[in-house]
């Protein structure tokens, strides 16, 4: 079974889509694709399609939406290969004391392959290869084609499963971006890390890496400039000021002079960027 959720939700069997059109079946799917291989218990499945008020029909109905993709399985496991092993859709959406499982193996999963993709690429980081960083890296956001689930109606459990996505991609790509910065691709961030900044009014170590880009692109009152509005938006926002570790990056800036700023990274600089990638 392949299964992608880093964008519209697909999952097929042999190649064939599985997917349902009905939004509810789909939560369904949704829910245990997310956690393929395990079971989902009842109780999880129907909070998320119905909220802390199920109707006292809600696991007949359940069962319903159950017995429905087991159909459209049972239409794509007719496509087997010969000479595989026989296959039911009761072995593949399985029934367990309490809940039910969604086995895939063998398969594709590509919120797993990312994860694998980007745990390669934090620890060439952490081992200071930064071209592997931002190879693996990017490898790990280019499985993503949209917002992860995007057209699912989600209730409260899917809605928690894709702010951790969600926040797993924003993650990944700073740690790109960090890995680039070290590699001295400063120009060439300009443009994406304005649109990220842009789009992520309050996200100080994506401005804090603007800052740094425009000051080594030799553009201190841009880099400047950025820090100003971060602080506006902070406080204005969330009622906060700038963290330690971004003060700290603006004072470096103040303290460099333009005719230092081409420079690849001075000392001080480099140690209050070093700071800030560990903040938050």
């Amino acid at each position: 079974m392949d299964i992608e959720v880093l964008g519209t939700l697909a999952v097929r069997e042999y190649g064939i889509p599985v997917t349902p059109s009905a939004p509810k079946p789909r939560q369904v799917l949704a829910l245990l694709a997310l956690r393929a291989d395990q079971v989902v218990p009842v109780e999880v499945l129907t909070e998320e399609l119905w909220g802390d008020r199920p109707p006292r029909s809600a696991r007949t109905t359940l069962q319903t939406y159950i017995l429905q993709l087991r159909e459209q399985l049972t239409a794509a496991l007719r496509h087997a290969p010969a000479g595989s092993e026989p296959r039911t859709a009761k072995d593949v959406l399985v029934t367990t004391p309490g809940g039910y499982l969604l086995r895939t193996s063998p398969g594709s999963n590509d919120a797993r392959e990312f994860d694998r993709l980007a745990g390669m690429g934090y620890r060439a980081l952490d081992a200071e290869d930064f071209a592997g960083a931002s190879r693996r890296l990017t490898e790990a956001l280019a499985l993503w084609n949209g917002p992860a689930l995007a057209g699912i109606p989600a209730g409260p459990q899917l809605e928690m499963e894709i702010r951790r996505l969600e926040e797993s991609r924003l993650c990944a790509l700073y740690q790109r971006i960090e890995a680039d910065l070290r590699l001295g691709r400063h120009r060439e961030l300009l443009g994406e890390l304005t649109v990220l900044a842009g789009r992520y009014r309050t996200h100080e170590n994506l401005h804090g890496q603007l800052m740094l880009a425009l000051h080594r692109s030799g553009r201190r009152g841009e880099a400047l400039g950025v820090y100003q509005r971060l602080r506006q938006s902070l406080v204005r926002d969330l009622g906060l000021e700038p963290s330690a570790g971004l003060r700290r990056l603006q004072r470096s800036i103040l303290m460099t002079g333009p005719e230092a700023a081409l420079d690849p990274v001075p000392a001080e600089f480099s140690a209050a960027a070093d700071r800030l990638a560990r903040v938050g």
